[in-house]
């Protein structure tokens, strides 16, 4: 750890040090010459960092297995920043910058891998979090979930959503349900992403994927357009607004088996969240169409190994049974907690079953358990 704080501070050292004033209005021509960038990336991938921060005030900081490391080597400076980012931009990219004051874009650097990239400025300065993309798609057996997500996506038509915070690993989730299909299945399978993180060759599946604000304007016009080009399966990065939920609901009524995200915290948090996107005149409606269309919500979370290295999924899994369908149909929202806790044969789980297994199988400590989970009396329960 020290020899890798020294590194840390010698490339941040030089950083500043070597950090140019970029030409007046727009930049350079896009992905110039960084310098000590390039060997901040590389070193990032080395110690398996999924984020860096770059903050004027603060020494730049990585986030290794959940949590930000101890910084290392000196502050950044607002023109420091600045300098060093504007020149990744090309000229249209930067005009958006200076409109919208936020920015997201990929990046690839030979020998450190793909990076996604988000500008946005705080206390008057620009900042920007870098999220490592890895090179390659982890399977579910990789990734230490169930083999029965993979039975999930065996299906021919409905909605999966994979819900929890920003962070939880659900991109990565989606990426090998999607690997799965593609490996396994001769289907017509179309992303819509914003921005692509991983990339799909074609194995016994033939893989579009369109990409927000280069291919395409928005996701849910995307959705409607991709319905004409004969796909089976159909991702959709998030489900954002209304219109995208709409479109949502109706591919997945329609034939399609589509995978998608949302914020909530726990499964039945879901169902409300998306009828509560649409007016009460409405919502009849949309129960009808979210009961035909539900196959599963799977909210996630990344939870610290006991050990200190990697992290473990928690799951909460809520599968469309018969049951759980004919409550969504009739407003009974407030008993999927229940068809949750007794539907264990149908492969459901709570956060905190999901929780207590890990402890007892030795990956979690009892007090990150603690720490996790949303219902502490029902975690101690099942411990």
């Amino acid at each position: 750890m020290a020899a890798y704080d020294r590194e840390l501070a010698r490339i941040v050292d030089q950083l500043n040090r070597r950090a140019s004033t970029p030409p007046a209005g727009d930049p350079a021509p896009a992905l110039a010459e960084t310098g000590t960038l390039d060997e901040l990336l590389a070193l990032a991938a080395h110690r398996k960092a999924t984020d860096i921060l770059l903050i004027a005030g603060s020494p730049v900081a990585f986030r290794i297995d959940g949590a930000f490391s101890a910084a290392a080597g000196s502050s950044l400076s607002a023109e420091e920043v600045k300098n060093l980012l504007l020149p990744l931009l090309t000229p249209s990219q930067y005009q958006q910058l200076r409109r919208e004051k936020s920015l997201d874009f990929r990046l690839a650097r030979e020998g450190a891998g793909r990076f996604r990239i988000n500008l946005h400025h705080q206390r008057g300065t620009l900042a920007a979090s870098i999220r490592l993309l890895p090179a390659r798609i982890p399977t579910l057996e990789a990734l230490h979930l169930p083999s029965s997500l993979e039975r999930l996506v065996e299906r021919r038509q409905g909605l999966i959503l994979l819900t929890g915070p920003a962070g939880c690993g659900k991109t990565t989730t989606l990426a090998a349900l999607i690997d799965s299909i593609n490996r396994h299945s001769r289907a017509h399978i179309i992303t819509i992403e914003d921005p692509i993180e991983y990339e799909h060759p074609n194995h016994a599946s033939i893989v579009e994927q369109i990409e927000v604000g280069v291919d395409t304007a928005d996701f849910a016009g995307t959705v409607r357009s991709v319905l004409r080009q004969t796909p089976d399966v159909i991702l959709v990065g998030e489900m954002r607004d209304t219109e995208t939920i709409s479109t949502v609901l109706t591919a997945a009524e329609t034939g399609h088996l589509v995978l998608s995200t949302l914020h909530t915290n726990d499964a039945p948090q879901a169902v409300s969240r998306i009828l509560d996107s649409f007016p009460e005149t409405n919502q009849p409606q949309i129960r009808q169409q979210l009961s035909l269309a539900f196959l599963a919500v799977i909210a996630q979370q990344l939870v610290p190994a006991a050990d200190g290295h990697g992290r473990y999924p928690a799951l909460e899994v809520l599968m469309g049974t018969d049951a759980v369908r004919n409550l969504i149909r009739h407003g009974q929202d407030h008993q999927l907690r229940t068809q949750l806790i007794t539907g264990r044969s149908a492969g459901m789980t709570t956060m905190e079953q999901s929780l207590a297994a890990l402890v007892r199988a030795g990956r979690i400590n009892p007090e990150t358990a603690q720490a996790h989970c949303f219902r502490p009396d029902d975690l101690q329960g099942y411990l």
